[in-house]
């Protein structure tokens, strides 16, 4: 397994990062536990969470899957061997139960952290991430930027001001946004250099063959600023798996639980996707291979977060490290992509209420 650097830090990450947002929903605690010991068989040294996780959020859900690796540490000892990564929810609708409706001010952040430390049996968090943006502005998926005065949300500088506080008070290592845009990303670092913070090591948002929005903007500043980015949906919501390839929808699958995840069902997305997998085809890999690979291979991206509902899967998504990418690879992908540059935008897009 190949490590790298995260951010300006000393500490090296694993170039697979394991998600784990289907555990307490799709997935039992002890598939959980099963998913971490594969993992760390493989190499992989950090984990990604979310207080707010197992997806879709809900209050019978949410801060189930923190407990669930809190209970595997405990168990196993093993919390020296991973950089753990998680996150505090913003403010919206769909996530109210948590904190009494999260925000990003430094009363709500200290409590966010101290919660997600207890259920995590752990002394300290290594990356704490903004789950996504206080202020009104477009993420998940949304189109059609509309500036609205008088709704910024807290100020930037007072978020700033409660992460240093973690980190001053070692409840905290790094930091780290997601969902984050060009503006915001920079915003933060300025603010960040005013107080004396270390800058985000990293940036988590979706990128994949179906979104490569990220190269535009915010690929530059990864490279930089060194804020690498942490790639989530690699896999377009397992829709570049090929498995809802024919209009199937297999049981228990994402999209078939799921219905409100259509960022990457629209026609564009799945004639794209029909293109990739037979280039899986053609080089005797498996459609997920191909685009995680893909994903790995990009030079502004610190980890690629895979995800797995079952051990079969994560052992497929493990391997795709071993698959090759030379110049030809690079070549037939991108001649592939020629004909759907954005394939996951092309059509309206509305906002997502359920994140990531």
């Amino acid at each position: 397994m190949q490590h790298r650097r995260l951010g300006r830090t000393d500490l090296k990450v694993s170039a697979l990062c394991l998600g784990t947002m289907t555990w307490g929903s799709q997935n039992t605690a002890q598939e959980g536990h099963a998913q971490m010991d594969m993992a760390l068989d493989h190499g992989i040294n950090f984990f990604d969470t979310a207080e707010m996780y197992a997806v879709p959020a809900s209050p019978d859900t949410s801060f189930r899957t923190e407990t669930i690796i809190g209970e595997w540490f405990a168990r196993t000892g093993q919390r020296d061997k991973v950089v753990l990564a998680t996150k505090a929810a913003g403010p919206g609708e769909y996530v109210k139960h948590i904190r009494g409706g999260p925000r990003f001010s430094a009363k709500s952040l200290q409590d966010a952290a101290e919660g997600s430390l207890n259920r995590l049996q752990t002394d300290v968090i290594d990356i704490y991430q903004l789950h996504w943006p206080e202020r009104t502005t477009n993420f998940f998926g949304q189109l059609g930027y509309k500036h609205r005065e008088g709704e910024e949300g807290i100020a930037i500088s007072e978020t700033v001001a409660g992460l240093k506080a973690l980190v001053d008070t070692g409840k905290i290592r790094h930091w780290g946004l997601s969902n984050e845009t060009p503006w915001g990303t920079m915003t933060f670092i300025h603010e960040a250099e005013k107080i004396g913070l270390a800058p985000p090591v990293s940036i988590q948002n979706p990128y994949s063959l179906l979104n490569r929005s990220f190269e535009v903007g915010l690929a530059e500043i990864a490279h930089r600023e060194q804020v690498g980015l942490l790639a989530y949906s690699p896999l377009a919501f397992g829709m570049l798996s090929g498995k809802y390839r024919n209009d199937q929808w297999p049981e228990g699958a994402r999209l078939t639980l799921f219905k409100q995840f259509a960022r990457y069902s629209n026609p564009q997305a799945i004639a794209a996707t029909e293109a990739y997998c037979e280039l899986a085809s053609e080089r005797g890999v498996s459609p997920a291979q191909l685009a995680l690979q893909f994903v790995t291979t990009r030079p502004f991206v610190t980890s690629n977060i895979i995800g797995a509902t079952t051990l079969a899967q994560l052992e497929e998504n493990l391997k795709s490290i071993d698959v090759p990418w030379d110049k030809d690879f690079g070549k037939s992908a991108k001649r592939d992509s020629h004909p759907f540059p954005v394939p996951s935008t092309l059509t309206r897009v509305t906002k997502c209420t359920m994140p990531h």
